[in-house]
């Protein structure tokens, strides 16, 4: 006889599944920090995938030595900026922002993105935030950072994604200082300021969105089968529940918005930060062209499509801790348009 019980299709974990509110990810939570005061967090724009020969780094491995081959994604990650300190305040009801300290110069294209304050009187902030860290009621503290998409051809807009990273490490008053002090710099910091070669990261992303979709393919239920399926309808559900509660229960497989979630990957192995055009693939990243800046290549997959911002944290529960600086011997240049790669043609030349 068939086993009646079987786990539910789809899991709640990820619900409820409406579109993003942005399709810049956020974290809502940050791992701690022990080190040097820095910043937490970095943000780039997906631009394909291709494989990466490297040496097995993994202790006690049976493989550990032994050159393998794996597969990576693209990040190109210009330089960010960071255009603000802001500070919280810790209350009974949680930490709410005190005030802000803005710097002198922003880049040409941020305007698009927010209302650049005209007067701001950075010292009297400044000031706050002292009195507030004297007194013990400030909580944490972040900067404004955005992207720079206007420098990278292969993304098309010019609009910049603003976020809000955190500040770790050392004491609140030194992590102060260092915001302040990146503010009053002009605030363009790159990957190798917050990231090395071979560390984990959690990587965030809104997913490809797909539109409305009915219950088979957004949750993966089954269709029905012979007689069952003879009175027209084959992808629906068989019922929408009980009599009792009287009511469709959030939990039933229904139609719905499918993809275009923000969805984030933990324990992601960033095996190179690096500079030009070596990963690049022969003709260009489908649907994005060429990589000729800074890039990092992530192992596995991201979520989201090319072109789409996704952002990088330090692993808030790394299962170990990595050897730095992997031994990568090969990045394929192969092309992702059916065409043969250009280690091949060199050859044959």
């Amino acid at each position: 006889m068939p086993d009646t019980n079987r786990p539910r299709k789809g899991s709640l974990g990820f619900g409820p599944r409406t579109r993003a509110v942005s399709e810049t990810p956020r974290f809502n939570s940050w791992p701690d920090d022990d080190g040097q005061p820095g910043l937490q967090g970095f943000a780039g724009y997906k631009a394909g995938m291709t494989h990466v020969a490297l040496i097995n780094d993994e202790p006690d491995s049976p493989r550990e030595g032994m050159e393998e081959t794996v597969p990576v994604t693209v990040v190109e990650t210009p330089p960010m900026r960071a255009v603000a300190l802001r500070a919280y305040e810790s209350t009974p009801y949680g930490q709410r922002p005190l005030t802000e300290v803005w710097g002198d110069e922003f880049h040409g294209e941020l305007d698009r993105a927010l209302d650049v304050p005209d007067e701001h009187d950075a010292d009297a902030a400044e000031a706050e935030i002292r009195d507030a860290l004297d007194a013990g009621r400030i909580g944490d503290v972040r900067a404004i950072t955005h992207t720079v998409p206007g420098a990278v051809p292969g993304v098309p807009k010019k609009k910049p994604d603003v976020m809000e990273t955190r500040i770790g490490g050392g004491s609140l008053e030194e992590r102060v200082d260092f915001g302040l002090e990146l503010v009053a710099e002009g605030g363009e910091h790159d990957m190798n300021d917050v990231f090395r070669a071979g560390q984990y990261a959690d990587v965030a992303g809104v997913t490809k969105g797909k539109g409305t979709q009915g219950p088979v393919k957004r949750w993966g239920v089954q269709k029905r089968k012979g007689k069952h399926a003879r009175q027209g309808w084959r992808r629906r559900i068989g019922n929408l529940g009980p009599w009792n509660p009287s009511r469709v229960r959030s939990t039933v497989p229904q139609q719905g918005q499918t993809g275009y979630h923000q969805r984030t990957e933990l324990n992601k192995r960033l095996l190179d930060i690096g500079s030009g055009d070596e990963p690049t693939v022969d003709g260009g990243f489908v649907n994005y062209g060429e990589v000729d800046g800074p890039y990092t290549l992530v192992k596995g997959s991201v979520p989201g499509p090319d072109q789409r911002v996704v952002r990088f944290r330090p692993a808030v529960r790394p299962n170990d801790q990595p050897r730095l600086d992997p031994e990568i011997r090969y990045v394929s240049n192969q092309s992702n348009q059916g065409g043969r790669g250009r280690a091949a043609a060199t050859q044959e030349d």
